[in-house]
């Protein structure tokens, strides 16, 4: 297995695709229910496949990651050739940014000696899905970017 199964809550959420993904293999609803009385193995290998490819799907299209603690951001735009990060740190051991609260302090105090932002970009190892998913593992979101933009903007202005 490339990635990791999917949790049960995600195959429930998936369940039409993955009877059409059973259906690419010709297997019935009765077929399906016999393998995973007899051959769990097989059952077993069968979701592994159908994770994959349901990760897979997902990485090929994501472009933005963010990883937001407490005091830190790291916000990543997935482009196709290297990923770029831009990191920023609160200073103020006080301030919380995953609370209402302490991301509002954050908007009127960024750019003061408080915070710390740097850039970074780095190329992708063999396999940029693989470098994509162990970022969620490690904890990112998919999102649609708006972070990053905003401070992409603010950072590189001419």
């Amino acid at each position: 297995m490339k990635y990791e199964r999917l949790t049960k809550e995600q195959f429930e959420e998936l369940h039409q695709e993955f009877i059409n993904f059973l259906a690419t293999q010709s297997i019935t609803v009765d077929e399906w229910n016999d393998i995973k009385k007899n051959k769990p193995e097989v059952a077993e290998q069968e979701l592994d496949v159908f994770s994959d490819l349901i990760w897979e799907g997902v990485l090929n299209r994501v472009e933005y990651l963010e990883n937001i603690s407490a005091s830190q951001m790291h916000l990543f735009f997935l482009d196709d050739n290297e990923m770029r990060l831009i990191a920023v740190k609160v200073l103020n051991p006080s301030k919380d940014l995953t609370t209402t609260e302490g991301f509002a302090w954050f908007k009127e105090n960024f750019l003061t000696d408080q915070v710390e932002m740097m850039t970074a970009s780095k190329g992708y190892s063999a396999d940029k899905n693989k470098d994509s998913f162990d970022l969620i593992k490690k904890g990112a979101v998919i999102t649609k970017g708006d972070l990053f933009n905003w401070f992409d903007q603010l950072i590189n202005v001419d």
